[in-house]
């Protein structure tokens, strides 16, 4: 068995799948919005830096996660980007499976 074709056939799988398939239409669908991508990016890139804090430890002013609240709310009323947003968490979800999948078969101590 050769692991990488055997990754390439997960990846298939993967590609083949209803969760990546309506996370790829759905953002294809929003890219032709300026502004629904606009706001898409500055969203995650909101969420990237309130991830990336958490993880050195970094306390979250109130200030941000009220940005974050708000945000998030004004997206989940425009329905296109509601849907986007969830079909990226349901894929997101099933690729975050895979590795812990993958993390408890190896177990690396």
């Amino acid at each position: 068995m050769n692991v990488h074709d055997e990754a390439r056939n997960l990846a298939k799988v993967l590609k083949e799948s209803e969760e990546y398939k309506s996370y790829k239409e759905l953002k294809e669908t929003a890219s032709k919005n300026p502004e629904l991508v606009e706001m898409l990016n500055d969203f995650q890139a909101k969420q990237f830096e309130i991830q990336s804090k958490q993880m050195i430890g970094e306390e979250i002013s109130e200030d941000m996660k009220g940005q974050m609240q708000s945000l998030y709310e004004i997206i989940m009323k425009d329905p296109l980007a509601a849907q986007y947003m969830q079909a990226e968490m349901r894929f997101s979800m099933l690729i975050n499976d895979i590795y812990t999948i993958l993390g408890e078969v190896i177990k690396v101590e």
